[in-house]
């Protein structure tokens, strides 16, 4: 290969890398612009939720989801009657509109889809249905505040 054809393609290479480095940015700031077009308007959605669903071959998955301002989640499950256990997963949350959500682990695994209630999630089905049947009421995960109220600060003097 000659000098300046390897020169050309070397070019080529540099100027490829220059115009992908640039787009990147746009492109994620586009990415992050459409997930906060379909967050809820308050954000009366924050905190944590808590429940037990159920589960193939135990008792039910103890579920405890904190879902942060940040579009983050903490989510600690617990397969009861099989093992103490417990497992820690983080990620973000994608929102698909104001009400539905699909929770997306660190390493990029999609999770499971939620629906936003009055104080409760409903776990979705794969297609983002609700469940139905007499399990369905399972699949809710509640509400639960850490403090009912803020905690007073009293001064002495």
């Amino acid at each position: 290969m000659s000098f300046r054809k390897a020169f050309k393609q070397f070019g080529l290479l540099v100027g490829l890398s220059g115009l992908f480095i640039l787009t990147s940015p746009v492109l994620a700031e586009t990415a992050d612009h459409q997930q906060h077009e379909h967050q809820p308007d308050t954000t009366a959605w924050i905190g944590m939720y808590n429940g037990s669903t159920p589960c193939v071959d135990c008792i039910g998955v103890k579920t405890t989801l904190a879902l942060n301002k940040n579009n983050s989640y903490i989510m600690i499950t617990q397969f009861l009657g099989k093992s103490e256990r417990e497992y820690v997963e983080k990620g973000k949350i994608v929102w698909s509109d104001a009400h539905n959500f699909q929770l997306t682990s660190k390493d990029g695994k999609l999770g499971n889809r939620y629906l936003l209630g009055d104080n409760a999630l409903t776990q979705l089905d794969e297609q983002g249905k609700a469940y139905t049947g007499k399990q369905a009421e399972r699949y809710v995960l509640r509400r639960h505040d850490i403090t009912a109220n803020p905690p007073t600060t009293s001064h002495s003097h």
